[in-house]
């Protein structure tokens, strides 16, 4: 069964394709008595273009095989529809198509048409020159040549034959095997290539074919149901293949590619596999191989050249900056190694034992390099953090000493005890920060000697480096002294810091003395106001006046003792002020102004208590002289004109008594400095004064009783 590979090639398939449509010529599957087929050319004279049944003919005759061929073809020509010209010309076409096939061909002539006598003579003189038999016959009398069951229904036979149906089926055949033959050649181009060669290649695979197996064959499968089933009129699968006994059938044929197919395909798709998979560990090789290349060489130098923390602040974020810029280039090669690990992982999964070693050989070497890098990173990282907050912390000690240092040079002058209260606060309040800025300093201190102490010991270029140990040896004896360097200063400080408190203390107790003291002036003076100006009162009676003097008597005594202690500690300042050289808020009037409040107390005291004796003095006679008359009654008074004298003493010295107080209540309070001032408002003291005469008034009407006694007796 031949294949029209050629043809097809040189003419479009879809214009082939129109041009089988017109049915211009087709084999119906009958066979003559000979076995040979039978080739049907239906004349019209609707469809005369020579050119194309020549193509068609010249199609259909590339179909059968050779063996078929040889058992020769016999040709209807049905030229019923069509004229005698181009009968005879496709009668002379059939030499130059089929030369020496042709067995028998059958013109289907029309009723009462064509003069005998001239086309028997025509085909009769061309006869030599054709090589093939050219027999007249009308569709009645074609079954004397062919047997009805071999002729289909347009000749009055019974051969069913649908011509749209076998185009259709006739290209999806020539189709599925043109593409199966390319995709057959295709993958033992590629099957001869992959066992030629020992190294992987890219283009050994199954992306470099024309077409898809899995699809071909997919149309294969489909194609064999096709012809194998075949519908009513529909063509039978020799028709489609044009086979004789002993030759494969269209769908035998599609079973056989299939097969080829098949085995081809998974011959080719195991070795594309091998291919691929060879692929996919020279690639890992590679990209590990350029991965581990760049960590010992560019990403080692950058990280040799990362060495100590600097001497400040500034040059350790420098330092940390840079860091940063080759953690970004790191991370780069740290998403490759990544993206490694996991094809790496996938093809651990999918491969076979021959590959599993080399690639956890690969893994491991990769692991072993990132991860050592890793912890190079990490390592360098907290070392830099390390030392930036400890070079901050420095800094920031550095300047509160610098702070309490000028604080402590700055000279003491304090206006009050307030301000040096507060003074010594902030002092407090400051030592106490450099207190808690020296403990995180000497606590990240320690967490710096401990990293420099502990570098990663698996790391090649620091067993191997002498100059790395060197850099941090003098790295670890530098911050050991800025420590040390930091604790003088704050010890330093510190001594000064108790100094100035001491001194602080000092001052104000000066101040607290001074002020205590300028209370004690205050004092005396509100007591002198209040003395003056309220305590006029001197008793009705001896009773009140007794206990007016005792209230008396005990707040002069608290107020002497207020001077008393005033005075002790003016003195008291004035000896710590020596000492201590401070001249802040010199009071020399402090002592005068406390003895001269004192003096004007004491002033006004005396005459309180002056007064207040007089009052009890002048009661106490007043009361006896009273007592006595009114114990006495009329007896008495008749007594005393016998002996009257005493009585008359006593009542003399209390009327005396009493007009000496009231001259004394009428003068004002003369001070030391001359000044004058009277106790009380005058209605206070006009009240003192009339509990005096009413006395007196007793007293006088006792005298004129004894006196008009007197007389009488």
């Amino acid at each position: 069964m031949g294949t029209p590979q050629k043809f097809v090639s040189i003419m479009e398939e879809a214009l082939l394709l129109e041009i089988l449509k017109k049915k211009l010529a087709f084999f119906s599957g009958g066979k003559d008595r000979r076995s040979g087929l039978i080739l049907t050319i239906p004349l019209s004279s609707d469809h005369s273009n020579v050119d194309e049944i020549s193509v068609t003919l010249n199609y259909l005759l590339s179909i059968p095989s050779e063996k078929c061929k040889s058992r020769g073809f016999t040709v209807i020509v049905d030229g019923r529809k069509a004229s005698w010209n181009l009968v005879k010309t496709v009668v002379l076409m059939l030499q130059n198509v089929i030369p020496a096939e042709v067995s028998l061909v059958c013109v289907v002539k029309p009723d009462d048409f064509w003069d005998k006598k001239f086309t028997h003579f025509c085909f009769w003189k061309e006869k030599n020159r054709l090589g093939f038999e050219v027999i007249l016959v009308s569709a009645n009398k074609l079954s004397r040549y062919i047997e009805p069951c071999q002729l289909t229904d347009e000749f009055g036979g019974h051969l069913k034959h649908n011509h749209m149906d076998w185009v259709t089926k006739r290209m999806s055949f020539e189709k599925f095997d043109r593409d199966s033959r390319m995709l057959l050649a295709e993958m033992s181009c590629i099957i001869n290539a992959a066992k030629n060669t020992s190294q992987p290649n890219t283009a050994l695979t199954e992306k470099g074919l024309t077409g898809d197996p899995e699809t071909i064959m997919e149309n294969g499968r489909q194609l064999t149901q096709e012809l194998q089933v075949g519908g009513e009129g529909g063509p039978r699968e020799d028709v489609i293949g044009l086979s004789i006994e002993g030759e494969s059938t269209a769908s035998g044929r599609v079973s056989d590619i299939l097969e080829a197919l098949h085995t081809k395909h998974t011959e080719c798709r195991e070795l594309c596999r091998q291919q691929s998979r060879m692929l996919r560990i020279e690639d890992l090789r590679q990209k590990i191989t350029e991965v581990v290349n760049w960590f010992e060489g560019p990403g080692t130098d950058m990280l040799k050249d990362q060495r100590g923390i600097g001497n400040s602040i500034r040059a350790t974020q420098a330092m940390q900056q840079k860091h940063e810029e080759i953690e970004n280039l790191y991370t780069e090669w740290f998403a490759v190694y990544v993206d490694l690990g996991q094809q790496i992982g996938s093809s651990l999964t999918s491969a076979e034992e021959d590959c599993t070693g080399e690639l956890r050989t690969l893994q491991e070497r990769l692991n072993e390099v990132c991860y050592r890098h890793a912890t190079r990173l990490e390592y360098r990282q907290r070392l830099l953090h390390a030392a930036t907050s400890f070079h901050s912390l420095v800094q920031e000690l550095s300047q509160q000493l610098d702070g309490l240092l000028g604080l402590l040079c700055s000279d003491v002058l304090m206006a009050d005890g307030g301000v040096a209260q507060q003074n010594l606060r902030l002092l407090e309040e400051k030592l106490q920060a450099v207190d808690g800025v020296w403990q995180g300093l000497q606590e990240q201190g320690r967490n710096l000697l401990d990293l420099l102490a502990q570098p990663p010991a698996h790391e090649a270029w620091h067993r191997g480096d002498a100059g790395g140990h060197d850099d941090e040896t003098e790295t670890t004896a530098h911050v050991q002294e800025i420590l040390d360097d930091m604790a003088l200063r704050k010890k330093r400080c510190e001594d000064m810091v108790d100094v100035r408190k001491l001194k602080l203390l000092q001052i104000i107790q000066v101040l607290k003395c001074e002020d205590d003291a300028a209370q004690a002036v205050e004092w005396l003076t509100e007591l002198h106001e209040a003395l003056v100006g309220r305590h006029v009162a001197l008793g009705v009676g001896l009773a009140e006046a007794e206990s007016l003097q005792d209230k008396h008597t005990k707040c002069h005594d608290v107020a002497q003792s207020t001077y008393e202690y005033g005075r002790e500690l003016l003195q008291a300042s004035v000896l710590m002020r020596k000492s201590l050289r401070y001249s802040g808020k010199v009071s020399g009037d402090a002592l005068p102004r406390l003895t001269r409040a004192w003096k004007q107390f004491s002033t006004a005291s005396d005459e309180r208590s002056q007064r207040l004796q007089m009052a009890r003095l002048f009661h106490t006679a007043a009361d006896k002289v009273l007592e006595v008359q009114e114990g006495g009654g009329e007896g008495a008074a008749r007594d005393c004109s016998d002996d009257d004298r005493p009585e008359r003493d006593g009542l003399a010295e209390a009327e005396a008594l009493g007009n000496t107080l009231l001259e004394r209540l009428s003068m004002p309070v003369v001070y030391p400095d001359g000044t004058e001032r009277f106790f009380g408002s005058l209605d206070e003291l006009a009240g003192s004064a009339d509990n005096v005469r009413e006395k007196l008034q007793q007293l006088a009407e006792l005298r004129t009783s004894q006196d008009r006694h007197t007389a009488l007796s």
